[in-house]
């Protein structure tokens, strides 16, 4: 071993040495236990940790055989339906008019857009204390995120209302068969739907 190199190990360890231990930090703060403290779940899964737990503002009555899922950023209330397990219910407050999201609809199935015209020939269906468009299609169903796969023989059922100038929406994707079989439990609960303070 060279000197200079032998030296420079001795004077590392020296200083390292002279290092003083850190300090012992005694904490003696409290605070109350809020209604937001839980007791922490072993193995929670990343949705159970980081899902956003706020309060829907829209509240419904849950039909028979749909299950709750929780919410998420886009679905204030989110449901599966039917046997496939590929039938879903979403409700959700969106921007744009609502012959915007209609139309954003019907393209997920390439079906012809409407007009205002035409938007105004369409069946209305009660929800929150007002009348919302009620919305079909069926074909080849290609919503959802980018780059999700194409989902030919699916159908779409939906209500979108303007409800005190906030576009309140609820879609149902699913098999053909099972949106055909669903969209009376669909009709009976937009009709439950209410929003928070109204």
């Amino acid at each position: 071993m060279k000197i200079p190199a032998f030296l420079g190990l001795v004077a590392v360890l020296s200083l390292s040495a002279c290092r003083k231990p850190p300090a012992e930090v005694t904490v003696t703060e409290t605070r109350a236990e809020t209604s937001n403290d839980t007791t922490p779940k072993l193995f929670a899964t990343s949705d159970e940790r980081f899902r956003d737990k706020r309060t829907s503002p829209v509240t419904g009555t849950t039909p028979q055989g749909w299950l709750q899922l929780p919410s998420t950023q886009f679905r204030l209330l989110n449901y599966r339906f039917g046997e496939s397990g590929l039938g879903e219910v979403s409700v959700g407050i969106s921007t744009g008019s609502v012959l915007d999201n209609v139309n954003r609809w019907l393209g997920q199935f390439n079906a012809p857009k409407l007009t205002a015209e035409t938007l105004d020939e369409r069946r209305r269906v009660a929800i929150v204390d007002t009348a919302g468009v009620w919305v079909e299609a069926d074909g080849t169903y290609s919503g959802g995120m980018a780059g999700a796969e194409s989902r030919p023989g699916f159908a779409l059922a939906g209500v979108v209302a303007d409800v005190n100038g906030r576009i309140l929406t609820v879609k149902m994707t699913g098999p053909k068969d099972e949106v055909t079989e669903a969209k009376a439990a669909l009709e009976a609960f937009c009709k439950s739907l209410a929003l928070a303070g109204e």
